[in-house]
């Protein structure tokens, strides 16, 4: 299982990006799939994520200002992420759940992180 994230770059401070996170490989159902973001000498920290039957989760400081979204078809999740913020600038690392048999607890994969910088 992979997950392939894009969409990241540079934004001014109120600016607007949106990111993309596809999963491929042997894949036989995804449960949550969410987006988390790291800053140099701070701990990942959640952003959002949705589970399988679109429920969600933001973290407070992104709430009103990012929407997550995926597409079960396209085994895909977006962040679009409006009214961007200097503090908003981080690596963003996207995240799934995966199950790639039958029967099999589900496995923790993460993206390869693509970095948000936002100038004021």
């Amino acid at each position: 299982v992979q997950l392939q994230a894009s969409g990241g770059g540079s934004a001014q401070a109120g600016g607007s990006l949106r990111l993309s996170c596809v999963a491929s490989g042997t894949i036989v159902s995804i449960n949550v799939m969410g987006w988390y973001r790291q800053t140099p000498g701070k701990e990942r920290e959640l952003v959002a994520d949705m589970s399988r039957d679109g429920n969600t989760n933001y973290a407070e400081v992104v709430k009103g200002r990012f929407t997550i979204s995926r597409d079960n078809g396209k085994k895909t999740v977006y962040l679009q992420m409006n009214n961007l913020k200097p503090e908003d600038t981080a690596v963003y690392f996207c995240n799934g759940r995966v199950r790639s048999r039958l029967g099999q607890t589900p496995g923790t994969y993460w993206g390869q992180g693509t970095l948000v910088t936002v100038s004021s």
